[in-house]
C-alpha cells in the first residue's frame, strides 16, 4: 500500500514538473501571440501584458499581408516549394530505402554504405560546388533548382530503409509467388505497411523545408521568387522598430507547421511507437 502511494507520487510530481517545463517552452510563442495583436506601444510595457488591453490585430496582420511588401506572394512560394519538396522526397527515399531494404543485389550494401557516407559531409563543404553546378545547369535562381536540393536525402533513406527492414519477408516472397513484381509490391504492400514512418518522415521534411533559410539565401536572387524566410528578413529589415508587425509575420509563419503537426501527431506517435517496437 505504501509503495503504491509513493509510486503514484512519483508520478503526480513528475507530472507537475513536466507541466512546468512545457509551460516555460511555450511562453515565447505566447508572448509572440500577444505582441502581435497589440499596438506597438503596449509591446514593452512592464509587467508583461499576455492579454492586450487594445486590440490592434486587424491592422498588424493586413499591414502584413497587404503592405508594401509581397507577403502573400513569399507565402505562396514557399508552399509551393515545400510541398514539391515533400513529394519529391517521400517518393524518392521511400523507393531507396525499399531498393536497400527489400532488392537482393550485388553490392547491396556497399553502395548503402557510400550513401551513407555522404551523410557525413557537412552541407556548408558543398556549398561552392553546388553553386557552380546550378549555375552550369541553369537552375540558379529558380524554384526547380530550390527543390531539387532538397528532394534527396540521405537521412530519409536511411530512416525509412529501418522499418522497410521491419517488414515480414514472407509478405514479400508471398507477393513474388503471386506473380507481383517490385513495383507492386512496392505500392500495395510495403508502402501501406511503413506509412506511419513515412508520415513522420514527410512532417520533419515539411518542417526542415518550411525553415530552411541558407538554400534560398545562396540559390535565389529575383525578389519574385523569394521565399518566406528572406522576406520575413526583408521585412524585418523595413520595420525593425516595429515589433508587432514582425511577431505577425513570424506567427503567420508558424500556422501552416502547427496545422501539419496537428493534422499528422497520430501519425507521428504511430511511427514513433513502431520504432520503439521494432528498436
Amino acid at each position: 500500500m505504501l509503495q503504491s502511494i509513493k509510486g503514484q507520487s512519483g508520478k503526480l510530481i513528475m507530472t507537475v514538473i513536466m507541466l512546468i517545463i512545457g509551460i516555460i517552452f511555450l511562453l515565447p510563442f505566447i508572448w509572440m501571440l500577444s505582441t502581435s495583436f497589440k499596438i506597438e506601444a503596449d509591446v514593452f510595457k512592464y509587467p508583461i501584458e499576455w492579454i492586450p488591453t487594445t486590440w490592434n490585430a486587424l491592422q498588424n496582420y493586413s499591414q502584413v499581408w497587404a503592405g508594401n511588401y509581397p507577403f502573400a506572394l513569399y507565402y505562396w512560394n514557399t508552399v509551393k516549394v515545400t510541398l514539391l519538396t515533400v513529394l519529391i522526397s517521400v517518393t524518392v527515399s521511400s523507393m531507396a530505402a525499399y531498393g536497400f531494404s527489400k532488392i537482393q543485389f550485388r553490392g547491396r550494401e556497399f553502395l548503402f554504405l557510400i550513401v551513407l557516407a555522404t551523410y557525413m559531409v557537412p552541407g556548408q563543404a558543398i556549398l561552392v560546388p553546388q553553386f557552380i553546378l546550378y549555375r552550369w545547369l541553369g537552375l540558379f535562381d529558380s524554384h526547380l533548382g530550390l527543390i531539387m536540393l532538397g528532394s534527396f536525402s540521405v537521412m530519409g533513406t536511411f530512416m525509412l530503409r529501418q522499418f522497410f527492414l521491419g517488414i515480414n519477408q514472407e509478405f514479400i516472397e508471398a507477393a513474388k509467388i503471386d506473380g507481383a513484381g517490385h513495383i507492386r509490391i512496392f505500392a500495395q504492400i510495403a508502402f501501406p505497411l511503413v506509412r506511419p514512418s513515412i508520415a513522420t518522415y514527410a512532417i520533419l521534411r515539411f518542417i526542415w523545408t518550411w525553415n530552411d533559410y541558407q538554400n534560398p539565401l545562396i540559390f535565389l536572387r529575383s525578389d519574385h521568387l523569394y521565399t518566406l524566410q528572406l522576406g520575413i528578413n526583408k521585412f524585418a529589415d523595413a520595420y525593425g522598430q516595429y515589433y508587432s508587425l514582425i511577431m505577425a509575420g513570424a506567427v503567420s509563419a508558424i500556422i501552416p507547421l502547427l496545422i501539419i503537426f496537428i493534422i499528422g501527431q497520430k501519425q507521428v506517435i504511430e511511427g514513433i511507437a513502431v520504432g520503439g517496437v521494432k528498436g
